[in-house]
């Protein structure tokens, strides 16, 4: 029986994707730690929106310049740069909190930092793992790598409340810290990343006509920009349902009980594990559209069943079911992109991309926030003949209006996701 991934194959990225790993939980522990500090300070919900506003926004803005210099520049040095800078804000973070004199706003102004360092991380990743990577290996190296994402995300809070308890934040910091010396040190001295030969004509054409080459290479290639809007409509509609909504979903259907949402919370995550494992083992598919266009439909099922039931267990069941197509959908979408876009190109049309299919993302967070709070909730607390209708299914207390949203998008979702099937233009992604 022959291997499911060859280790001599992908020797480089396996390390590169393991001290990266450990990394990236160092920082994952950090910030959960940091997320309890900051509402221990504040005490506010939006003191930790904020945080997450800093963490976000900044990667958004500067996609485009950073995609360019990422496609230009050693890929390398791009990511050791990174690496350092991150290592630099934990180390003010830890000077900061030794002396007492450590402040929310310090956090934010770092977080933005960070931020603006990842915007140039993440291309700089995305295309050394292409050059790391034989093309056959694209699905499962994806799997691989949502399965480091769904461990940490299961691992960061657990590991980083017991070196709280033990410890406190200074040995949270410091594991970070060490996390930290362990993947700088293995990509600089054990990882050799190719680089890509660039047309002098390229490497000399102006900035700002490189930064739009990304958003040029999608105009010309429809069924690659098809792909990216539709997967902008999917987060918006994501974020409207369980994928935005599901903690004030499950507060509202259980009067507030914070044991019942991170029992939700905790099947997600061991969705996302439980679909890296089958994609990384799975045989990779033909026609890759088809594959993403058909597990996003399943996703949104899982937002039509936990709309219309008031039992835990069935939004745990749900909850785990849909986010196993949810990384099935992710690492085809990835490897489509990956088989697709020249290797001198990736960094820019990666950024295009990532900035196009993520924009809807902050506003389908703040629509879903207003819809809730002060349309969809309120109507369902008023006695009317359409209340009644949807009362009967999906009840008339807290939770019942956004169980009306989640049924809404699941049923749009799967209609637009099964509607694409039908466009032969996505042959040309097969």
């Amino acid at each position: 029986m022959k291997n499911l991934i060859s280790i001599k194959e992908l020797r480089s990225f396996l390390l590169l994707w393991g001290s990266q790993t450990v990394s990236e939980l160092g920082t994952a522990m950090t910030s959960y730690a940091l997320i309890i500090w900051i509402y221990e300070q504040k005490g506010t919900a939006s003191s930790i929106t904020l945080l997450t506003v800093c963490s976000f926004l900044p990667t958004i803005f500067f996609r485009f310049i950073a995609g360019t210099l990422a496609d230009r520049w050693n890929k390398k040095h791009i990511m050791l740069c990174a690496d350092l800078m991150a290592a630099f804000g934990t180390i003010v973070v830890l000077v900061l909190f030794s002396c007492s004199a450590l402040m929310v706003w310090h956090i934010y102004v770092i977080n933005v930092l960070l931020s603006f360092m990842n915007a140039f991380q993440n291309p700089a990743s995305f295309v050394a793992t292409s050059l790391l990577v034989p093309k056959k290996y694209y699905t499962r190296v994806g799997g691989l790598q949502s399965f480091s994402g769904s461990a940490i995300s299961i691992l960061a809070p657990a590991l980083g409340s017991c070196l709280l308890a033990f410890g406190g934040m200074t040995v949270v910091l410091v594991c970070d810290l060490v996390s930290f010396f362990v993947a700088f040190f293995i990509l600089l001295f054990f990882i050799k990343i190719p680089e890509i030969e660039h047309q002098e004509e390229k490497t000399n054409e102006p900035f700002l006509k490189s930064c739009l080459e990304g958003i040029h290479y999608l105009w010309e290639h429809t069924a690659l920009l098809r792909i990216t809007l539709f997967i902008a409509i999917i987060n918006f509609l994501a974020k409207l349902g369980n994928d935005g909504m599901i903690a004030p979903f499950v507060l509202g259907r259980t009067n507030n009980n914070q044991q019942v949402l991170g029992m939700v919370q905790s099947a997600v995550s061991l969705g996302l594990l439980a679909g890296s494992i089958i994609v990384t083992m799975m045989k990779p598919v033909e026609n890759k559209s088809k594959v993403v266009f058909i597990t996003t439909a399943f996703v949104f099922v899982g937002n039509v069943v936990q709309s219309l039931s008031f039992l835990p267990v069935v939004w745990c069941i749900a909850a785990f079911a849909s986010y196993i197509p949810a990384v099935i959908m992710n690492a085809n979408l990835t490897a489509i992109m990956r088989e697709h876009i020249p290797l001198e190109m990736q960094g820019r049309v990666f950024s295009a991309k990532d900035t196009l299919q993520n924009c809807t993302i902050p506003l389908g967070l703040f629509l879903g926030g207003i819809l809730a709070d002060y349309v969809i909730e309120p109507f369902m607390t008023i006695d009317s003949p359409m209340q009644k209708i949807l009362s009967y299914f999906f009840g008339s207390g807290n939770g019942s209006g956004i169980a009306v949203m989640f049924f809404s998008v699941g049923i749009l979702g799967i209609i637009i996701s099964l509607s694409r099937l039908r466009k032969p233009i996505y042959k040309d992604l097969s």
